[in-house]
């Protein structure tokens, strides 16, 4: 599996999990520019929530959310930004969910970072 298969099956167990949870998917990877993209954006009761997911096959060097760098999250700020100055959205929030695919799953869902 390439990181590009690894990163969209990361991509649509976050989708299951959020779904599963009660949001709604809105978007799957906008592009705002050549640095930015946010993977997912979903709705959740009344705020719109911007999703980073992070994919790893183990976590044998590192976990998934230490790939968040200051930079990275950064870049995803301003796509934020963008889209709700765009859509005029004033209740959201940016969460993040890492994804360990073996020994065994481990989806974890860090809120409103």
């Amino acid at each position: 599996m390439n990181n590009r298969e690894l990163g969209n099956k990361g991509e649509d167990l976050a989708c299951e999990y959020l779904i599963k949870n009660g949001y709604e998917i809105l978007e799957r990877n906008k592009h705002f520019s050549k640095l930015c993209e946010i993977d997912i954006i979903a709705k959740y009761k009344n705020k719109i929530v911007f999703v980073e997911v992070k994919t790893r096959k183990t976590d044998a060097f590192g976990m998934p959310m230490e790939a968040i760098t200051r930079t990275k999250y950064n870049n995803i700020k301003t796509g934020v930004l963008n889209y709700i100055s765009e859509c005029k959205i004033k209740n959201y929030q940016i969460d993040a969910i890492g994804i360990t695919l073996q020994p065994k799953l481990k989806i974890e869902h860090l809120k409103n970072i």
